[in-house]
């Protein structure tokens, strides 16, 4: 197992377990195979177990089986304050005493504001008392670590890393995603401020192995690079020395050893140009299935009714090159949380889009079948809530 630094300098392993997706007996944990896995994965070297508070039986899973297992001192844990529903100072203990009980620990690595899409998300938690709570948590010792994870645009990510001097940081990033999320320009910038970076959804929840579309698979099988899809992308990713950690919700012992066998020869600079070659290759295969050639590069923004341009277009796209209900809960994920959220539906064909786009894209005609495509009905009876809560 490679080991890469955190801001303090301490070792963090290439490879991150994914707490999320344990295996399951039914509809619960399957807790003999998960304390398996756990088990191996630490005999192995892989030190970073990420879980958050709203992945059902995860945090108490976890726990039980690090306890069991004394495995504690060998771990670091990262978890994650559900700041979507915080709506008082008295909540962020509640819930963090919870997550503590939860993990049957004294304290926590890595904690993590989770899924921050909007700056305003951040402003509300200052608002209550978060500072505060967060320097006594870290001179107290239950805290060693403070960072967030993000869903949302480059330019938002950019503005919640310069509101705190963060500890680290969590990104959805992989091939397909370069050039959306927070995507390179957040990666790069993090880095330039020594943060480091822990990547979630390098295989988009599996949809860059399994859901790949039939001839990116073929040219996959047929390639003379003798990678499989899953080693291709993570690879990729550990190619990049921006890149702290990666975290995979593996539940067999076969994904397990695959991963930690890529994580123990992949260093930055090794990727070849072959598999460079091949990667490019997939993402032609993918992008020929693309309602809008919109490269996200964002000269059509600042929209005059603030709508998000690039994000409603690659949550379109998606919706084509994976599946659609990925793409519309995308969408409803990066756009619904924000507290300033324009609709699809507010543009007014003002066309100033138009005239800055390098690929000539008709962007109010697209966003038209945009809106058509990734807010059904359904789709605005929950916007309407999610806006009625206010969750910012």
């Amino acid at each position: 197992m490679q080991f890469r630094n955190d801001k303090k300098g301490q070792p963090i392993s290439a490879l991150g377990y994914g707490c999320m997706r344990f295996p399951k007996n039914g509809t619960a944990i399957d807790m003999d195979k998960t304390e398996e896995l756990i088990v191996k994965a630490v005999e192995e070297g892989i030190n970073y177990f990420d879980t958050a508070y709203i992945y059902p039986g995860s945090e108490a899973a976890l726990g039980k089986i690090v306890e069991k297992r004394n495995l504690r001192d060998k771990i670091r844990i990262a978890t994650k304050l559900p700041q979507y529903l915080i709506k008082s100072r008295a909540g962020i203990d509640r819930y963090f005493n919870e997550q503590l009980e939860r993990l049957r620990t004294d304290h926590i690595d890595y904690y993590l504001m989770h899924m921050l899409t909007d700056i305003a998300a951040w402003e509300k938690l200052v608002r209550l008392g978060i500072l505060d709570w967060i320097n006594e948590k870290k001179q107290s010792g239950q805290i060693i670590n403070l960072g967030f994870s993000f869903h949302g645009n480059s330019d938002m990510f950019v503005k919640i890393l310069d509101a705190y001097d963060w500890d680290f940081c969590q990104i959805q990033y992989n091939y397909m995603d370069e050039n959306t999320q927070a995507g390179r320009v957040g990666l790069n910038a993090a880095a330039a401020k020594n943060i480091p970076v822990i990547i979630m959804e390098p295989l988009r929840g599996g949809r860059l192995v399994d859901q790949l579309p039939v001839e990116a698979k073929e040219k996959i099988r047929t390639s003379e690079t003798n990678v499989s899809a899953a080693k291709l992308a993570l690879r990729w990713l550990w190619d990049q020395p921006e890149v702290t950690c990666i975290l995979s919700g593996m539940n067999s012992m076969e994904q397990l050893t695959e991963n930690i066998d890529v994580a123990s020869e992949t260093l930055p600079g090794t990727l070849t140009q072959q598999e460079r070659s091949l990667i490019e290759d997939i993402k032609g295969i993918i992008d020929s299935k693309l309602k809008v050639p919109c490269t996200g590069c964002r000269y059509c923004m600042p929209c005059p009714k603030g709508i998000d341009i690039p994000t409603a277009f690659s949550c379109y796209n998606h919706m084509y090159t994976e599946n659609k209900a990925g793409g519309r809960h995308e969408y409803l994920q990066i756009m619904a949380f924000k507290k300033d959220m324009a609709e699809i539906s507010d543009c007014v064909n003002c066309r100033k889009c138009v005239q800055h786009c390098p690929q000539s894209i008709d962007v109010p005609s697209k966003l038209v079948e945009a809106e058509k495509a990734l807010v059904p009905w359904y789709y605005k009876l929950a916007i309407k809530a999610i806006r009625l809560v206010k969750f910012w």
